[in-house]
């Protein structure tokens, strides 16, 4: 027997829906994320789709829980508070990284969605424990959370087309460009031009940027610490 859209829509939830337009979103941006898209994908009208989103904006809150979702906060355990501090930051990137593009929509989920304030609690915990106050831990914690969706959103060569040959036909005119200047007044950009554009390691990118805010932190917190 056929299976009605009726039928259908009774069994999508918000989660199969935020998951399917999450893959929409890793392909073609968030742009392309509509209610409508989403409805004929599954075979549904898009009144279906309207018990569950009010509107894109809350489509587009489910696809941030659906991220913050994936986050594999580690334990605590007996490690310094910094060393703890990399791993949750480390778990934070890890879940968003395959997902450059909507990356940016966890910012506004982190204190309404449990995963996001299971981290920021985790997160601002572990400042305390290092030395900041509560309200300045509540101020790094977030500016480093910030920190880190920029560097996901903006990873060099991410947003380029993802056909293999048009990005690196994409790729290779921006080496071009850079690598047209002159060596004279800029040695450094030409030299470097490869990395510039694009991360000899993706993983070396993540995790040079992520040391980077832990010790811009600690870095922060030495300098309180002298003042008193």
């Amino acid at each position: 027997m056929a299976t009605t859209s009726k039928e259908t829509a009774k069994r999508l939830d918000p989660e199969t829906l935020a998951a399917s337009a999450l893959a929409i979103a890793d392909v073609e941006g968030l742009e392309a994320v509509t209610i409508r898209r989403l409805a004929n994908q599954h075979d549904v009208t898009p009144m279906a789709l309207y018990r569950h989103f009010s509107d894109k904006n809350d489509l587009l809150a489910a696809i941030g829980d659906r991220l913050l979702a994936d986050i594999d906060l580690p334990e605590p355990n007996d490690d310094r508070w910094d060393v703890q501090l990399r791993a949750v930051l480390t778990a934070f990137v890890d879940a968003l990284r395959p997902h450059p593009k909507a990356a940016g929509l966890t910012l506004f989920r982190i204190l309404v969605a449990e995963p996001g304030l299971a981290m920021a609690e985790r997160t601002m915990e572990l400042l305390t424990a290092g030395g900041f106050s509560v309200d300045d831990a509540a101020e790094v914690g977030r500016q480093s959370l910030c920190s880190l969706i920029t560097l996901v959103t903006t990873e060099p060569g991410a947003g380029e087309d993802t056909d293999p040959v048009a990005r690196e036909d994409a790729l290779r005119m921006k080496r071009a460009a850079l690598g047209a200047l002159s060596p004279r007044r800029y040695p450094l950009i030409t030299a470097a031009a490869d990395t510039l554009i694009c991360p000899t390691s993706t993983d070396r990118y993540y995790s040079l940027g992520i040391d980077l805010v832990v010790a811009g932190i600690r870095g922060v917190l030495a300098e309180r610490l002298r003042a008193k």
